[in-house]
């Protein structure tokens, strides 16, 4: 019989995720000490299931801020409210990534955050997908891809997690 688990906590053994988001969201480490923290939980967590002899190891279920959001990203569903995000040549994939999660006001953009809903009656809120009428989708975030290679490259072949109807 083979073992699997769903996914695996992201947030690092010492809450590593939430510091770091939180000291980039300020201004105090950069995008790229953050995506550096980012992978070392990632390869930790894989390194670690594969060591509990779990056979069927997941990826894709890391996030920086949300996974319904990462999934929204992914097939390109970004509210017009963010083109200008999307388009401008100065901001990268993590700044339009949590202006759509926290929102952005600065001297060339002001956008307010996806709603926000509880799952269920728990405690654990997600990004709330927007949809509008003769909405085209597209390959946007290669992120389920890159975080497999990432894995693969560690000699761990992974199950990607892959959450809503898609």
């Amino acid at each position: 019989m083979k073992t699997t688990i769903p996914g695996y906590p992201r947030i690092g053994n010492n809450r590593e995720l939430k510091k770091s988001c939180e000291n980039y969201w300020i201004g105090k480490i950069p995008l790229q000490s953050l995506l550096d923290n980012g992978k070392n939980i990632r390869k930790q967590n894989w390194l670690l299931q594969q060591s509990q002899g779990i056979d069927i190891i997941p990826s894709n279920d890391f996030s920086f801020y949300d996974q319904v959001l990462d999934m929204t990203l992914t097939v390109g569903n970004i509210p017009h409210r963010y083109k200008k995000i999307k388009e401008d040549t100065e901001k990268t994939f993590f700044d339009l990534y949590f202006a759509m999660a926290r929102g952005i006001q600065d001297e060339h953009h002001d956008a307010v955050a996806m709603e926000m809903t509880k799952w269920f009656n728990t405690n654990y809120h997600y990004i709330v997908p927007e949809l509008y009428q003769d909405q085209e989708f597209e390959l946007f975030s290669h992120k389920i891809i890159d975080e497999f290679r990432e894995a693969k490259a560690l000699g761990i072949i992974t199950k990607p997690v892959i959450i809503g109807q898609v």
